[in-house]
């Protein structure tokens, strides 16, 4: 019944059914690779990009209570102005934008900028305030996320990744296109209300 939770009701019986004909694999054999990218696909989008909010918001907490304003004050935090900028910039382009070696190589780019910028983050702010254990941890997870969404969403699109270690011949593959098959606005508004609640606020109050 696990299925059922994903899957309007209609299609889930009209799955089992096709089971029970022999049609489709049953739920000991081999998955179909359309079910692995769909459940890919809801992972990143449903799971890796919301929780995304909730390591930041942790950051901040952090902050506040060693007392960012009176130790490294505007000069850490403008640093993590830069960071949510790298982090930003490829996410808005990965849920607007075409896939294609343009969003791909910047994608790439966006997480290498962050990682370099959250070690002299780090090492800048070690000299001004206490950087507590558990607030490693959590640059430990904001580090590792723009990583995770870029394997992802390479693992999606491998036709496109193959593209871009080829130099992308196509013209269009170094276009900022629009999406196919947009993904659908109660989607986009809600993950927007999230950022801007969890991650926006904070740091604009920072």
């Amino acid at each position: 019944m696990g299925a059922a939770r994903f899957l309007p009701r209609k299609i889930w019986r009209q799955r089992q059914r096709q089971r029970d004909d022999g049609l489709q694999p049953g739920p000991h054999s081999m998955p179909d690779a359309t079910d692995v990218e769909d459940a890919a696909r809801r992972f990143l989008l449903l799971g890796i990009l919301p929780l995304w909010v909730a390591p930041g918001l942790a950051d901040w907490w952090m902050h506040r209570r060693t007392g960012i304003e009176r130790t490294s004050g505007t000069k850490e935090s403008a640093i993590h102005a830069l960071m949510m900028t790298e982090a930003g910039v490829p996410v808005v382009m990965g849920l607007v934008a075409r896939v294609n070696p343009l969003v791909l190589t910047t994608m790439g780019a966006s997480a290498v900028a962050h990682g370099a910028t959250a070690l002299y983050d780090v090492s800048l702010a070690t000299g001004e305030r206490a950087i507590r254990p558990l607030e490693q941890h959590i640059h430990s997870f904001l580090e590792v996320l723009p990583l995770t969404a870029l394997a992802f969403t390479a693992c999606l699109h491998p036709d496109q990744v193959r593209s871009a270690l080829r130099g992308g011949s196509n013209p269009q593959d170094w276009r900022l296109l629009p999406k196919e098959r947009p993904l659908p606005p109660a989607y986009l508004a809600g993950l927007a209300c999230a950022i801007g609640l969890g991650v926006v606020v904070p740091y604009a109050e920072e």
